[in-house]
Protein backbone atom coordinates (compact mmCIF):
# COMPACT_ATOMS: atom_id res chain seq x y z
CA UNK A 1 0.00 0.00 0.00
CA UNK A 2 1.41 3.35 -1.29
CA UNK A 3 1.88 5.41 2.12
CA UNK A 4 2.07 8.92 2.92
CA UNK A 5 2.74 11.26 6.15
CA UNK A 6 1.89 14.45 6.77
CA UNK A 7 3.81 16.21 9.24
CA UNK A 8 1.90 19.95 10.63
CA UNK A 9 4.57 21.77 12.87
CA UNK A 10 4.45 24.78 14.19
CA UNK A 11 7.55 26.54 16.20
CA UNK A 12 9.56 23.11 16.78
CA UNK A 13 12.69 22.87 14.64
CA UNK A 14 14.42 20.91 16.96
CA UNK A 15 11.78 18.43 17.41
CA UNK A 16 10.68 17.99 13.74
CA UNK A 17 13.95 17.08 12.90
CA UNK A 18 14.60 14.32 15.92
CA UNK A 19 10.92 12.94 14.39
CA UNK A 20 12.07 12.85 10.87
CA UNK A 21 15.83 11.27 12.51
CA UNK A 22 13.79 8.41 13.95
CA UNK A 23 11.60 7.49 10.64
CA UNK A 24 15.17 7.26 8.95
CA UNK A 25 15.50 4.08 10.89
CA UNK A 26 12.34 2.33 9.95
CA UNK A 27 11.98 -0.65 8.60
CA UNK A 28 9.19 0.45 6.18
CA UNK A 29 9.08 4.16 5.24
CA UNK A 30 6.31 6.28 4.11
CA UNK A 31 6.97 6.76 0.11
CA UNK A 32 6.55 10.49 0.77
CA UNK A 33 6.25 13.04 3.62
CA UNK A 34 4.18 16.42 3.52
CA UNK A 35 6.04 19.10 6.53
CA UNK A 36 2.90 21.61 6.69
CA UNK A 37 4.74 24.65 8.78
CA UNK A 38 3.45 27.07 10.39
CA UNK A 39 6.20 28.50 12.10
CA UNK A 40 6.72 32.33 12.54
CA UNK A 41 9.90 31.89 11.34
CA UNK A 42 12.18 29.54 8.50
CA UNK A 43 13.97 27.35 11.14
CA UNK A 44 11.92 24.16 10.72
CA UNK A 45 12.49 24.91 6.42
CA UNK A 46 16.26 24.93 7.14
CA UNK A 47 16.11 21.60 9.04
CA UNK A 48 14.26 20.17 6.11
CA UNK A 49 16.78 21.93 3.29
CA UNK A 50 19.91 21.67 5.12
CA UNK A 51 19.63 17.87 6.83
CA UNK A 52 20.56 14.96 5.25
CA UNK A 53 17.77 12.80 6.19
CA UNK A 54 18.69 9.13 3.59
CA UNK A 55 16.47 8.30 0.54
CA UNK A 56 13.91 10.07 2.49
CA UNK A 57 11.03 11.86 -0.39
CA UNK A 58 10.00 15.06 1.38
CA UNK A 59 8.28 17.81 0.46
CA UNK A 60 7.65 21.36 2.46
CA UNK A 61 4.98 23.78 2.51
CA UNK A 62 5.18 27.40 4.61
CA UNK A 63 1.75 27.96 4.86
CA UNK A 64 0.12 31.71 4.97
CA UNK A 65 -0.88 33.05 8.23
CA UNK A 66 -4.53 32.67 7.40
CA UNK A 67 -3.79 28.78 7.30
CA UNK A 68 -2.23 28.21 10.68
CA UNK A 69 -4.26 25.87 12.79
CA UNK A 70 -3.39 22.05 12.40
CA UNK A 71 -7.15 21.36 11.10
CA UNK A 72 -6.19 23.99 8.15
CA UNK A 73 -2.49 22.48 8.13
CA UNK A 74 -3.68 18.99 7.76
CA UNK A 75 -6.46 19.18 5.14
CA UNK A 76 -3.86 21.92 3.44
CA UNK A 77 -1.75 18.76 3.45
CA UNK A 78 -3.99 16.78 2.00
CA UNK A 79 -4.56 18.70 -1.10
CA UNK A 80 -1.29 17.83 -1.97
CA UNK A 81 -0.74 13.79 -2.00
CA UNK A 82 0.14 12.04 -4.96
CA UNK A 83 -2.39 10.37 -6.77
CA UNK A 84 -1.49 6.95 -5.78
CA UNK A 85 -1.38 7.41 -2.10
CA UNK A 86 -3.58 4.68 -0.57
CA UNK A 87 -3.09 5.01 3.27
CA UNK A 88 -2.55 8.47 4.87
CA UNK A 89 -0.58 8.95 8.18
CA UNK A 90 -0.84 11.78 10.63
CA UNK A 91 2.23 12.20 13.14
CA UNK A 92 2.75 15.11 15.64
CA UNK A 93 6.08 16.57 14.94
CA UNK A 94 7.29 16.19 18.91
CA UNK A 95 6.33 12.03 18.20
CA UNK A 96 9.61 9.73 17.75
CA UNK A 97 8.50 6.06 15.99
CA UNK A 98 9.77 2.49 16.71
CA UNK A 99 11.50 1.22 13.96
CA UNK A 100 8.42 -1.12 12.77
CA UNK A 101 6.19 1.46 13.31
CA UNK A 102 4.72 1.94 9.46
CA UNK A 103 4.92 -1.92 9.05
CA UNK A 104 2.45 -2.42 11.98
CA UNK A 105 0.33 0.27 10.55
CA UNK A 106 0.20 -0.77 7.27
CA UNK A 107 -0.38 -4.38 8.79
CA UNK A 108 -3.58 -3.42 10.66
CA UNK A 109 -5.69 -2.54 6.82
CA UNK A 110 -4.25 -6.26 5.98
CA UNK A 111 -5.87 -7.99 9.03
CA UNK A 112 -8.72 -5.95 8.95
CA UNK A 113 -9.74 -5.58 5.48
CA UNK A 114 -12.85 -3.59 6.96
CA UNK A 115 -10.54 -0.28 8.84
CA UNK A 116 -10.90 3.10 6.93
CA UNK A 117 -8.24 4.14 10.19
CA UNK A 118 -5.87 3.16 12.27
CA UNK A 119 -4.25 3.96 15.18
CA UNK A 120 -1.04 3.52 17.58
CA UNK A 121 0.00 3.99 21.13
CA UNK A 122 2.35 5.78 23.10
CA UNK A 123 4.85 4.39 24.90
CA UNK A 124 6.76 7.51 26.82
CA UNK A 125 3.20 7.76 29.34
CA UNK A 126 1.97 4.70 29.43
CA UNK A 127 1.69 3.12 32.83
CA UNK A 128 0.71 -0.36 32.05
CA UNK A 129 2.15 -3.16 33.84
CA UNK A 130 1.83 -7.27 33.22
CA UNK A 131 0.18 -8.67 36.36
CA UNK A 132 1.84 -10.41 38.76
CA UNK A 133 0.70 -14.41 38.86
CA UNK A 134 -1.31 -14.31 41.96
CA UNK A 135 -1.57 -10.97 42.75
CA UNK A 136 -4.95 -9.23 43.51
CA UNK A 137 -6.19 -5.39 42.44
CA UNK A 138 -7.91 -3.43 43.90
CA UNK A 139 -10.07 -2.60 41.60
CA UNK A 140 -10.47 1.23 42.81
CA UNK A 141 -7.30 1.91 42.92
CA UNK A 142 -6.15 0.06 39.40
CA UNK A 143 -7.55 -0.87 36.11
CA UNK A 144 -7.43 -4.04 34.29
CA UNK A 145 -7.12 -5.26 30.93
CA UNK A 146 -6.09 -8.41 29.06
CA UNK A 147 -3.62 -9.39 32.04
CA UNK A 148 -2.49 -5.49 32.42
CA UNK A 149 -2.81 -3.26 35.00
CA UNK A 150 -2.55 0.60 35.41
CA UNK A 151 -2.98 2.60 38.60
CA UNK A 152 -5.85 4.72 38.14
CA UNK A 153 -5.12 8.43 38.46
CA UNK A 154 -7.20 11.15 40.66
CA UNK A 155 -9.32 11.55 38.58
CA UNK A 156 -10.60 8.62 37.29
CA UNK A 157 -11.08 7.64 41.40
CA UNK A 158 -12.96 10.85 41.91
CA UNK A 159 -15.63 9.71 38.99
CA UNK A 160 -15.61 5.97 40.62
CA UNK A 161 -16.85 7.68 44.04
CA UNK A 162 -19.41 9.53 41.91
CA UNK A 163 -20.52 6.62 39.62
CA UNK A 164 -19.06 8.75 36.67
CA UNK A 165 -16.52 6.20 35.34
CA UNK A 166 -17.87 3.78 32.88
CA UNK A 167 -16.54 0.14 32.82
CA UNK A 168 -15.84 0.44 28.74
CA UNK A 169 -12.27 -0.69 27.05
CA UNK A 170 -10.34 1.77 26.15
CA UNK A 171 -11.15 3.48 22.55
CA UNK A 172 -15.31 3.41 23.08
CA UNK A 173 -17.36 5.90 23.99
CA UNK A 174 -19.84 5.88 26.79
CA UNK A 175 -23.08 8.37 26.30
CA UNK A 176 -21.62 10.75 28.36
CA UNK A 177 -18.55 11.25 26.51
CA UNK A 178 -15.68 10.93 28.90
CA UNK A 179 -13.92 7.75 28.22
CA UNK A 180 -10.58 5.88 29.03
CA UNK A 181 -7.75 6.16 26.01
CA UNK A 182 -4.47 4.38 26.69
CA UNK A 183 -3.86 0.80 25.72
CA UNK A 184 -1.43 -1.42 27.33
CA UNK A 185 1.60 -3.03 24.97
CA UNK A 186 0.36 -6.31 25.05
CA UNK A 187 0.16 -6.58 20.68
CA UNK A 188 -3.70 -6.84 20.48
CA UNK A 189 -5.55 -5.08 17.60
CA UNK A 190 -8.16 -3.29 19.36
CA UNK A 191 -11.81 -2.06 17.33
CA UNK A 192 -12.17 1.81 18.68
CA UNK A 193 -14.54 4.48 18.35
CA UNK A 194 -11.68 7.12 18.84
CA UNK A 195 -7.37 6.85 18.95
CA UNK A 196 -5.31 9.84 19.20
CA UNK A 197 -4.91 12.02 16.28
CA UNK A 198 -0.64 12.49 16.29
CA UNK A 199 -0.16 8.52 16.08
CA UNK A 200 -3.17 8.08 13.38
CA UNK A 201 -3.79 6.72 10.06
CA UNK A 202 -6.66 6.82 7.78
CA UNK A 203 -7.63 4.87 4.32
CA UNK A 204 -7.50 8.00 1.63
CA UNK A 205 -10.85 7.05 0.18
CA UNK A 206 -12.15 8.90 3.68
CA UNK A 207 -11.16 12.41 2.81
CA UNK A 208 -13.13 12.28 -0.42
CA UNK A 209 -16.29 11.96 1.90
CA UNK A 210 -15.27 14.11 5.36
CA UNK A 211 -11.64 16.49 5.97
CA UNK A 212 -10.88 17.93 9.45
CA UNK A 213 -13.57 20.74 10.93
CA UNK A 214 -13.08 23.80 10.61
CA UNK A 215 -14.79 23.85 14.29
CA UNK A 216 -11.27 23.31 15.46
CA UNK A 217 -9.31 26.88 15.37
CA UNK A 218 -5.24 27.55 16.30
CA UNK A 219 -4.47 23.82 18.79
CA UNK A 220 -7.60 22.17 17.64
CA UNK A 221 -8.02 20.45 20.95
CA UNK A 222 -10.38 17.57 19.90
CA UNK A 223 -10.40 17.58 16.32
CA UNK A 224 -8.96 14.21 16.08
CA UNK A 225 -11.96 12.64 18.27
CA UNK A 226 -14.65 14.71 16.11
CA UNK A 227 -12.61 12.87 12.83
CA UNK A 228 -13.04 9.43 14.54
CA UNK A 229 -16.58 9.97 15.31
CA UNK A 230 -17.31 11.36 12.04
CA UNK A 231 -15.65 8.36 10.06
CA UNK A 232 -17.53 5.74 11.71
CA UNK A 233 -19.76 5.93 9.22
CA UNK A 234 -17.33 5.08 6.59
CA UNK A 235 -16.26 1.78 7.78
CA UNK A 236 -14.42 0.62 11.09
CA UNK A 237 -11.21 2.05 13.30
CA UNK A 238 -8.54 -0.11 15.13
CA UNK A 239 -6.10 0.56 17.39
CA UNK A 240 -2.64 -1.82 16.75
CA UNK A 241 -0.77 -1.88 20.03
CA UNK A 242 2.48 -3.31 17.58
CA UNK A 243 2.76 0.58 16.61
CA UNK A 244 4.23 2.14 18.78
CA UNK A 245 5.71 5.88 19.10
CA UNK A 246 7.32 8.07 21.88
CA UNK A 247 5.23 11.19 22.71
CA UNK A 248 7.43 14.48 24.26
CA UNK A 249 4.46 16.67 24.48
CA UNK A 250 6.84 19.74 23.28
CA UNK A 251 5.71 22.84 25.37
CA UNK A 252 6.46 25.44 22.79
CA UNK A 253 3.78 25.88 20.21
CA UNK A 254 1.21 24.97 23.04
CA UNK A 255 -1.52 27.35 24.04
CA UNK A 256 -1.65 29.10 27.80
CA UNK A 257 -3.42 27.54 30.64
CA UNK A 258 -6.59 29.96 30.55
CA UNK A 259 -7.09 29.06 26.23
CA UNK A 260 -6.86 24.98 27.06
CA UNK A 261 -8.84 25.14 30.26
CA UNK A 262 -11.64 26.76 27.87
CA UNK A 263 -11.13 24.33 24.97
CA UNK A 264 -11.42 21.33 27.39
CA UNK A 265 -15.24 22.53 27.90
CA UNK A 266 -16.15 24.37 24.59
CA UNK A 267 -14.59 21.55 22.51
CA UNK A 268 -15.11 19.10 24.77
CA UNK A 269 -19.00 19.68 24.54
CA UNK A 270 -19.00 19.66 20.88
CA UNK A 271 -17.27 16.25 20.03
CA UNK A 272 -19.47 14.81 22.52
CA UNK A 273 -22.77 16.31 20.85
CA UNK A 274 -21.37 15.03 17.17
CA UNK A 275 -21.14 11.73 18.44
CA UNK A 276 -24.86 11.65 20.32
CA UNK A 277 -26.65 14.68 18.69
CA UNK A 278 -29.70 13.75 21.54
CA UNK A 279 -28.44 12.51 24.87
CA UNK A 280 -30.43 11.41 27.66
CA UNK A 281 -31.07 13.69 30.52
CA UNK A 282 -29.37 11.55 32.46
CA UNK A 283 -26.44 11.80 30.02
CA UNK A 284 -26.27 15.25 30.16
CA UNK A 285 -26.79 15.12 34.01
CA UNK A 286 -23.53 13.02 33.84
CA UNK A 287 -21.47 15.13 31.60
CA UNK A 288 -21.88 18.36 33.12
CA UNK A 289 -21.16 16.75 37.29
CA UNK A 290 -17.99 15.02 35.20
CA UNK A 291 -16.66 19.07 34.00
CA UNK A 292 -17.24 20.33 37.52
CA UNK A 293 -15.76 17.46 39.34
CA UNK A 294 -12.46 17.78 36.77
CA UNK A 295 -13.09 21.38 37.59
CA UNK A 296 -12.77 21.24 41.53
CA UNK A 297 -9.31 18.78 40.67
CA UNK A 298 -7.80 21.46 39.03
CA UNK A 299 -8.43 23.88 41.51
CA UNK A 300 -6.91 21.55 44.22
CA UNK A 301 -4.30 21.60 41.99
CA UNK A 302 -3.59 25.00 42.67
CA UNK A 303 -2.29 23.92 46.21
CA UNK A 304 -0.86 20.38 45.62
CA UNK A 305 0.30 20.92 42.12
CA UNK A 306 3.63 21.93 41.02
CA UNK A 307 2.54 24.39 38.26
CA UNK A 308 -0.07 26.13 40.50
CA UNK A 309 -0.04 28.91 38.27
CA UNK A 310 -1.20 27.21 35.57
CA UNK A 311 -3.71 24.60 37.36
CA UNK A 312 -5.58 27.95 38.25
CA UNK A 313 -5.63 29.79 35.00
CA UNK A 314 -6.89 26.18 33.69
CA UNK A 315 -9.63 26.04 36.13
CA UNK A 316 -10.38 29.83 35.61
CA UNK A 317 -10.74 28.83 31.80
CA UNK A 318 -12.66 25.56 32.65
CA UNK A 319 -15.39 27.26 34.86
CA UNK A 320 -16.00 30.68 32.55
CA UNK A 321 -16.11 27.70 29.85
CA UNK A 322 -18.71 25.59 30.96
CA UNK A 323 -20.79 28.89 32.49
CA UNK A 324 -20.75 29.82 28.66
CA UNK A 325 -22.38 26.78 27.92
CA UNK A 326 -25.64 27.39 30.12
CA UNK A 327 -26.60 30.88 27.84
CA UNK A 328 -24.91 29.78 24.46
CA UNK A 329 -23.59 26.47 23.30
CA UNK A 330 -21.55 25.96 20.11
CA UNK A 331 -23.69 25.32 16.72
CA UNK A 332 -22.67 21.65 15.48
CA UNK A 333 -21.30 21.81 11.77
CA UNK A 334 -22.01 19.46 8.98
CA UNK A 335 -19.14 18.59 7.10
CA UNK A 336 -20.20 15.14 4.87
CA UNK A 337 -19.41 15.81 1.64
Amino acid sequence: MKLALIICTYQRPGSLESLIKSICGCILKPDIILVIDGSLDDNSRDVILKSDFDDLQIKYFKVSPDQRGLTRQRNLGLKHLPDETEIVSFLDDDIRVEPDYFERLLETYEIHPDAIGAGGIDLKDNGYLKKEKGAVYNKFNYYELDGWVIKEPLRNKARKIFGLMPNLQPGLIPGYSNGRSAFPPDGHIYEVEHFMGGIASYRRKVFSKIEFSSFFEGYGLYEDFDFCVRSLQLGKLYVNTNARVWHYHEPSGRPDGFRYGKMVIRNGWYVWRVRFPNPSIKAKLQWHSIMILLSIIRLFNVITGPDREGSFLEFTGRTISWLSLLFKSPKIINECN
